[in-house]
């Protein structure tokens, strides 16, 4: 198992928990990415998160949907609705996207089904996040993919990271990385 650890500002703010202690947390559990996700924050507090992460950890950063601040982390993460802001066409966004953050950095897409996933075939991206897996304290979801994850996972030609809900004991045969962010407390 490889962990891609994901650090929600909400859920560090609910358990009172730094970005110190999230990730001595994700080092010790043998993270190689931490994602940071915060939904309500302004750019500027955003990055400077970003920058203290930067600091702190030495493995990929990536932070979520913000791509104007990918220049202080190792790529982006951008889920279905946030990648049709910025371009209908989904071809056309992820070439907006690369133009935006650089060739050099790391763009991962999250998909839900089957044909989200054909879709993401066609994209140049860096991996996708597919889920849920099951039902996660940090965002809700509409669907669940259960036991159908790992099948579905199968059909990407890019490394796939299981979202929603994994924990460390979750075995997979078609996902690359595990992405924890509760399950990690």
């Amino acid at each position: 198992m490889r962990l891609y650890a994901l650090c929600d500002q909400e859920l560090l703010d609910r358990n009172d928990l730094s970005l110190e202690d999230f990730v001595t947390i994700a080092k010790k559990n043998g993270a190689e990415v931490i994602q940071y996700r915060n939904k309500t924050a302004d750019i500027s507090f955003i990055k400077q998160q970003l920058i203290q992460l930067r600091q702190l950890f030495e493995g990929f950063l990536i932070v979520n949907d913000s791509f104007e601040l990918a220049q202080f982390c190792d790529g982006v993460h951008v889920g279905q609705e946030d990648l049709q802001s910025i371009d209908s066409d989904t071809k056309k966004a992820v070439k907006i996207l690369k133009e935006v953050i650089g060739k050099d950095k790391i763009i991962g897409i999250s998909t839900h089904n089957k044909d989200e996933i054909i879709k993401a075939n066609e994209l140049d991206l860096n991996y996708i996040g597919l889920g849920a897996f099951r039902a996660t304290g940090t965002k809700d979801v509409d669907s669940i993919l259960g036991d159908k994850l790992d099948e579905l996972a199968s059909l990407s030609i890019h490394p796939v990271a299981a979202i929603g809900g994994v924990k460390l004991d979750d075995k997979f045969k078609n996902i690359t990385y595990h992405v924890i962010g509760s399950g990690l407390l």
